[in-house]
């Protein structure tokens, strides 16, 4: 981990109004760590580009297991691609309904790839992956 340098930022006192809404509705202890967040958040969308560099995700699921052979399908893709995912949650939601939750790491495209994979599988009610770093790169 790096010395710490500090900067300074002009803004106008519009921005600054807003920015400091938006740090005290998230609670942010200071501006400087509501900066610092924002600045990850912005690398960490840097990574995602970088398609052939690894990160990880959480893609979630929701499915009616009664839909002809869904489930089985699903199994399938994951079984597939068993090396990007390094865990799976199935919960069953009510009757008919069912939420699954993977855990993946590895190469962007692949999870991106897998993901698109699994929720244009028809019978998936809603899918949606949300990416994040390993953190490796980032302090």
């Amino acid at each position: 981990m790096g010395k710490t340098i500090r900067f300074g930022v002009s803004l106008n006192s519009e921005l600054l109004e807003k920015f400091d809404l938006l740090c005290q509705d998230k609670s942010y202890q200071t501006r400087s760590e509501a900066i610092r967040d924002l600045i990850r958040n912005v690398l960490v969308q840097k990574e995602w580009e970088q398609t052939d560099r690894e990160i990880a995700g959480v893609l979630s699921l929701v499915y009616d297991h009664h839909q002809s052979d869904l489930a089985q399908r699903l199994t399938e893709i994951q079984h597939e691609t068993h090396d990007l995912i390094l865990s799976a949650l199935h919960v069953h939601l009510d009757h008919h309904n069912c939420l699954e939750v993977l855990i993946l790491r590895g190469p962007g495209e692949q999870i991106q790839k897998l993901s698109q994979k699994l929720i244009s599988t028809k019978g998936v009610k809603h899918g949606k992956l949300t990416l994040t770093t390993t953190g490796q790169d980032i302090v």
